[in-house]
């Protein structure tokens, strides 16, 4: 009982006496006091399930901030709703954005302080295609709490049907065996696809598969400066290769613009396989908790030089907020610089691995002091939500998670591209897809397009 007293009273003391560490030297010791309340908008998560833990360690570790409120909201009304905060000065101190959308955001948002966080220490912590998408030459504007990678979705029933007795792990393969679990009618209809791919509108992140398969042709879709698109023969044998599945005659046609949504279809057990990334495991278990599905890693050209694409947020902090500082003699006002610099020590120490000690800086003074702490608030999001890593450490316990293990390994291999506009991409990309599917354009024609449009976005 004496050891417990003890502990709870030094506890106590380095609680009450943190302030005073960061304020000795001033003459006043109030003078240097603050508090940063701080906003968060994102998505997917709620609050109090998610975040309420994490939030209450950081404020036990960080007497200089207030308030920290997690706000969720709707995928599809989001960014408008960012915007719309922005233009009116009211916009959250920290919010997600998508991993393409650093060219629109970029002249809105500050990058982390480097005594916060620094470029080595970002790669050191996160998959690479975290640096290609958030950090440039300027500094790092956002930080994940997961990646997420393409991944093949896979009906053991049909499978097991066929004696197929594992998922494929090249495309050859995967087009023998998806010949093998196609059915036709007897007027050439499809009954059953052996795999939802060929189409841009009917299946679920269409234009994100066939940049994988652009990147895994060997291309690298921007030039190095990220000032233009250039579709080369590695793109034009992906188009070539992906829309085959719809093209009659083929030799792998197996799907068409008539058939049921991709996920639809997987869930309904009228495809055999889906390519897709892991937050529709939950959707496929809800729509059908009977199915007998598997996941497997993504197929691949070669095994030598293994290529994956990512889809996926990371949390980026406000460059202006209007600031409503207290009137409290004992607090001084709160600058946007302070207000910057607590927003970004709090990603810090929400998404990177902390070593059992987290390095708190003192946003006036500079001054520093690591504070002792055993929780890990990324690990404990990802337990919570059954997301895959950003984190390389963590990816490497999520090896083994039957679920988890293709999304978690995949990351270390994505790739995605600096996209000038990714709502117009996505948009000139289905297009492509689907004036190939039409026979109004050839494969080379149909990119060529779309590389002219694409590029005349870096021009604006």
């Amino acid at each position: 009982m004496a050891k417990i007293k003890i502990t709870i009273s030094l506890i106590l003391t380095i609680s009450l006496a943190l302030p005073l560490f960061f304020l000795s030297g001033c003459s006043k010791e109030k003078s240097s006091n603050y508090k940063v309340d701080l906003e968060i908008w994102g998505i997917f998560d709620d609050s109090g399930s998610t975040y309420s833990e994490i939030i209450k360690n950081y404020k036990s570790l960080n007497p200089f901030v207030g308030n920290i409120e997690y706000k969720k909201f709707t995928a599809e009304n989001y960014k408008e709703d960012l915007l719309d905060a922005m233009a009116s000065g009211q916009c959250p101190d920290i919010f997600l954005i998508h991993n393409t959308w650093l060219p629109y955001f970029k002249d809105k948002i500050l990058p982390a302080p480097t005594s916060v966080l620094g470029e080595k220490e970002f790669r050191d912590n996160f998959v690479d295609v975290a640096a290609n998408d958030f950090m440039d030459e300027e500094g790092i504007y956002a930080v994940p709490l997961s990646v997420d990678s393409l991944a093949l979705y896979y009906n053991k029933d049909l499978f097991n049907s066929k004696g197929i007795v594992s998922p494929p792990d090249n495309w050859d393969g995967f087009i023998e065996e998806a010949r093998n679990l196609t059915k036709m009618g007897e007027a050439g209809e499809i009954v059953q696809s052996g795999a939802a791919l060929g189409t841009a509108y009917n299946v679920n992140r269409s234009t994100d598969i066939l940049g994988l398969l652009m990147f895994q042709g060997g291309d690298s879709v921007i030039n190095d400066k990220k000032s233009q698109v250039n579709f080369g023969k590695g793109s034009e044998n992906a188009l070539e290769f992906y829309t085959q599945f719809s093209r009659i005659g083929s030799g792998a046609y197996m799907w068409n613009k008539n058939m049921h949504y991709s996920i639809d279809a997987f869930y309904e057990g009228t495809a055999a396989m889906m390519l897709n990334y892991s937050w529709h495991y939950q959707t496929i278990k809800s729509k059908n908790a009977k199915l007998n599905f598997g996941v497997a890693p993504i197929p691949q050209i070669s095994k030598d030089y293994p290529v994956n694409y990512a889809n996926y947020w990371g949390f980026a902090v406000a460059k202006n907020k209007n600031l409503e500082n207290t009137n409290s003699p004992e607090l001084i006002s709160v600058n946007n610089e302070m207000r910057v610099h607590e927003a970004w020590q709090f990603l810090k120490f929400l998404t990177t691995k902390n070593n059992g000690s987290f390095k708190l800086i003192h946003a006036a003074s500079g001054k520093s002091k690591e504070i002792p702490t055993s929780f890990d608030p990324a690990k404990n999001y990802l337990e919570k939500t059954d997301k895959p890593a950003a984190r390389r450490d963590l990816i490497e316990e999520q090896k083994n998670d039957p679920f988890l293990s293709p999304f978690a390994s995949g990351n270390l291999i994505a790739k995605s591209w600096y996209q000038p506009d990714s709502n117009a991409v996505e948009t000139i990309l289905a297009e492509a897809i689907d004036s190939v599917n039409q026979g109004s354009a050839s494969v080379s024609q149909a990119l060529k397009t779309a590389e002219s449009r694409i590029n005349q976005f870096f021009r604006k």
